[in-house]
């Protein structure tokens, strides 16, 4: 069990360091169309990694998944509780302007920053307020640099607050149902996921603003 874990993180590690090296050669145009690909691999591995066929992990994962197109659903046509803005191309197919990718990135989140907020403390309360916190951090990594990476464009061209506060909001309920239904995911896997996440999201905003 710990070869495949390794090496479900070795691979999670190759397409984001390549990812972006590949940017910072100049392959722009061509690395970041495969952004979805390269959730949905991550995606995959979770699976595995995480054991979600499991007929009770896949149930939850699954209301994850629906309760963050929802919400996004929301965002995209009625600008609550996010704001206003629309979505890119870089993330792959829509439903109704909402892409399927988003809401099984609402559900990776969750998954992973759960296992590392239950490793942390046992605490019934904390555990979501890490988690929640651990997911609008990378938000806010993300943030700055969603038009270039053709994500998601604000109306206005600035982020508003209450993006954060509606991810918060979210994210804690989120995770109050995982505290509560879900056994333990991988933690390796669930860290090494984050680190890469975070590892990219900050050096591409480096590399386009050097």
């Amino acid at each position: 069990m710990d070869k495949k874990i390794n090496l479900a993180i070795g691979l999670v590690w190759l397409f984001h360091v390549s990812g972006i090296i590949g940017i910072f050669l100049g392959f722009q145009e061509w690395f970041l169309p495969k952004t979805q690909l390269n959730l949905l691999v991550c995606f995959i591995l979770l699976i595995l990694v995480g054991n979600l066929l499991a007929a009770k992990k896949a149930f939850y994962a699954y209301i994850f998944f629906i309760i963050g197109m929802f919400m996004e659903w929301l965002g995209v046509h009625y600008g609550w509780p996010f704001g206003n803005y629309e979505y890119g191309g870089n993330l792959g197919a829509k439903l109704d302007g909402v892409p399927y990718m988003i809401g099984i990135n609402w559900c990776m989140l969750t998954l992973i920053t759960g296992s590392l907020a239950e490793k942390v403390t046992s605490h019934k309360i904390y555990r979501p307020l890490l988690g929640a916190s651990l997911m609008v951090g990378l938000d806010f990594l993300i943030e700055p640099s969603v038009h270039i990476l053709d994500f998601w464009y604000w109306s206005g061209g600035t982020i508003p607050v209450n993006n954060y506060i509606g991810w918060f909001v979210i994210a804690f309920a989120l995770h109050y149902i995982y505290q509560r239904t879900i056994d333990t995911m991988n933690f390796k896997f669930s860290l090494h996921l984050y680190l890469a996440q975070v590892f990219f999201f900050i050096s591409f905003y480096v590399y386009t603003n050097l």
